[in-house]
């Protein structure tokens, strides 16, 4: 047998719904409002890290695949230095972090 849920008299939910303008929720928790907590168990894929055997730390430490922040312009100097993709016109502008805004 489940639990009454409380509230206040029929009269007074009418006449609280209409002040409200909407249906009131009540903020107390009752069991059948309540998910069960007999939930399954969940199905999570293998990871790198899944297996005791040659898992080492040096090799799942994410820290130690860091590596310092390339610069796009020397990079994009030294492809017209070796003479990979041919400088032109259009492939001579450096490449500008979004629209640029000419303030004069």
């Amino acid at each position: 047998m489940a639990a009454a849920r409380r509230d206040i008299a029929p009269f007074l939910q009418r006449v609280r719904a209409f002040l409200l303008g909407r249906e009131h929720t009540v903020a107390l928790r009752f069991e059948d409002g309540l998910a069960d907590r007999t939930q399954p168990q969940p199905e999570i894929p293998d990871g790198p890290s899944h297996q005791y055997s040659a898992n080492y730390y040096c090799s799942r430490d994410g820290r130690r695949e860091v590596n310092p922040p390339i610069d796009l312009v020397q990079q994009h100097k030294l492809l017209g230095a070796e003479g990979e993709a041919p400088a032109s016109k259009a492939g001579s502008k450096l490449p500008t972090p979004g629209k640029v805004y000419a303030w004069d």
